[in-house]
């Protein structure tokens, strides 16, 4: 994890097209602003959390190893192909 330390104001700039400002300290709060594309979904982690849980109660068949990379299924193998390239 890498942890900065921001000023109000200061801001940190992630993959060039998110930017995290810190908007306001108060306490022990702090209020961020972002800026990312539309198509760049942006959640608090508690929404984000529930988000997952109805989409896992929505699609049951998911399973917790979501994400995992599992190899290509293979093709059908296909006919031979009986042409000669000279025909």
């Amino acid at each position: 994890m890498l942890v900065l330390s921001r000023k109000k104001n200061e801001s940190i700039i992630i993959n060039d097209d998110i930017t995290v400002v810190v908007v306001e300290i108060r306490g022990d709060k702090v209020r961020l602003g972002i800026e990312a594309p539309k198509e760049v979904p942006v959640h608090r982690h508690e929404v984000y959390e529930a988000i997952r849980r109805s989409e896992q109660q929505a699609s049951p068949e998911r399973t917790s190893d979501e994400g995992v990379s599992r190899p290509p299924v293979a093709a059908p193998p296909r006919e031979a192909d009986t042409t000669s390239a000279t025909e």
